[in-house]
């Protein structure tokens, strides 16, 4: 079994191992249902990548998981149509 002639300093080990960590995952919001995801993944909850639906979630569930996943996607919605742009008088009022 071949050996090393010199062995590793404790400054070139650490060295080495300096860039082996686990990074943490970067998430995104998904514009659609507001849920966690990956970037430049497809939602797993919704279906939808970049505005278009790319996976019929619904189709593949039961009848009582689709009625729930139906209703927190409409409650998405509306919270969406509900947030109205603030204009010019309302950023100037004072807190």
């Amino acid at each position: 079994m071949a050996v090393p002639k010199q062995g590793h300093t404790r400054a070139k080990v650490g060295k080495s191992r300096m860039h082996k960590y686990i990074k943490p995952v970067h998430l995104n919001v998904c514009p659609k249902c507001k849920k966690p995801v990956l970037s430049h993944t497809v939602c797993l909850n919704c279906g939808f990548y970049k505005g278009e639906e790319v996976i019929n979630v619904l189709g593949e569930l039961t009848k009582k998981d689709k009625k729930l996943r139906e209703k927190e996607i409409k409650a998405a919605e509306k919270e969406q149509k509900q947030e109205k742009p603030l204009t010019m008088e309302d950023l100037s009022k004072k807190p």
